[in-house]
């Protein structure tokens, strides 16, 4: 698997509220993200995938 690096630059303030979350899962900062990106990107595809099922059996 092909790793790369994301550099971000984020206020202060917003970075303290990640790590407090991150903190409450016993993960770091930079999983806490990842996961919550991947999570977000999952539930994009699945209402995606709903829509579609819907769409085909007129449900909408």
């Amino acid at each position: 698997m092909r790793t790369s690096v994301l550099s971000l630059r984020i206020d202060g303030e917003l970075l303290e509220r990640l790590r407090d979350h991150a903190a409450k899962r016993k993960m770091s900062v930079q999983d806490h993200v990842i996961r919550t990106l991947i999570r977000d990107d999952f539930d994009e595809r699945f209402q995606a995938a709903v829509d579609e099922t819907e769409k085909f059996y007129g449900v909408t």
